[in-house]
């Protein structure tokens, strides 16, 4: 069965609420550029890779390796990630359009070498379309493994060179963000006792509590993974709430850095917070929820704004200029630019949410100097 056969069978039976409204793209926006299918029945890939936008450059944009519901959810999350690459790669000025790929996670045991070794062969048959990097689920061995079928791969260590994990760049990213949003809407200059809700402690996750920590923040955590919030009670003195409470807990910030939909006409209600700034991708379910924040009192800061270190960090490695330092300071720049779109908002009265889609918009063309 795959993603045609599961929409005909919703077709069948009615179920139409849960389609796409396109196989090319998503509502109300410009068609993707190329949409693959992937599958390699001798390993059990199953991979989605969806190019939306080279008017940049090449696409560019990490691989997620989960398990999901069925396929329509794939694509529909590969869709909605990779039109966020090319928001998120125009506005941090990369010369790469927008793409992201996702694997869907075979049932029962699997080769993942070899899985892995058959995606590579499907990237590469874009023939630089679009280049891959880790994402959610994938590793730094994952895209070792990959060089063997593919060129086009990146967040890699390399023997005296810059590479590797992108977690960290991610997780500062979003730090400065906090730090900026604070002192523009809370009034604050440090975040000295400020309280931030953390949803997920994965590596960027981890990464994000360990700044936070270091700046004297007042962290509130959860995760499925009971270990990680054990963990992060002796190390940050963490208070440890539900996965399901901390949304909504008591506190100034809240950092989604799980999967994304989690700001929704469920959850914004909730919120207690008065900034959201996080790693997750795609954290709005739908355009109005940040109008319902906007509503709300609460400033959104939005995800493909504040999380764009890890991109920075694996398409200065891919093109081979990158050098620790000066890549944390081109991180850095996010900031500013947290700076000028709360700037912005103020002219325009528009929501941060859509004046940030219209700022990003407005630089989907080829740079430049690239």
């Amino acid at each position: 069965m795959n993603a045609l056969t599961d929409i005909a069978r919703a077709l069948a039976a009615g179920a139409t609420d849960s389609l796409p409204t396109s196989l090319f793209g998503l509502p109300d926006q410009a068609p993707h550029e190329q949409v693959l299918l992937a599958a390699d029945p001798e390993t059990g890939l199953r991979a989605i890779l969806a190019v939306h936008s080279t008017a940049r450059g090449p696409a560019f944009g990490g691989c997620r390796f989960w398990s999901y519901d069925n396929e329509l959810a794939a694509l529909n999350d590969a869709l909605r990630l990779s039109q966020g690459m090319s928001l998120k790669n125009a506005l941090a000025n990369l010369p790469f359009g927008g793409g992201k790929a996702v694997i869907i996670k075979p049932a029962g045991d699997f080769d993942r070498p070899a899985l892995f070794a058959a995606f590579g062969r499907a990237v590469q048959s874009l023939n630089g379309a679009y280049i891959t990097a880790e994402d959610v689920g994938t590793t730094t061995a994952d895209m070792k493994g990959m060089m063997a079928t593919t060129q086009y791969v990146s967040g890699i260590p390399r023997e005296g060179a810059f590479g590797g994990d992108p977690s960290p760049k991610t997780a500062f990213g979003v730090f400065v963000s906090i730090d900026e949003g604070v002192r523009r809407v809370m009034g604050r200059d440090s975040l000295e006792g400020v309280r931030v809700a953390l949803q997920g402690l994965g590596a960027v996750g981890w990464h994000l509590a360990e700044y936070l920590h270091k700046a004297g923040a007042k962290l509130v955590v959860a995760d499925v993974n009971a270990e990680k919030v054990s963990r992060a009670q002796a190390e940050f003195g963490a208070t440890a709430v539900s996965v399901s409470d901390i949304l909504g807990a008591d506190v100034d910030v809240v950092a989604p850095c799980a999967l994304g939909a989690v700001l929704n006409s469920t959850t914004i209600p909730a919120l207690r917070a008065r900034l959201i700034a996080g790693a997750a991708n795609n954290q709005l379910a739908t355009a109005a929820d940040g109008d319902a924040l906007q509503a709300r009192g609460i400033t959104y800061l939005p995800d493909y704004l504040v999380n764009a270190g890890g991109i920075i960090s694996v398409a200065r490695e891919f093109r081979g200029e990158g050098e620790e330092t000066a890549v944390m300071n081109e991180v850095a720049q996010i900031r500013g630019r947290v700076s000028e779109l709360l700037d912005r908002i103020k002219t325009s009265g528009q929501t941060p949410a859509r004046e940030a889609d219209a700022w990003a918009r407005s630089l989907l063309v080829k740079p430049a100097k690239a």
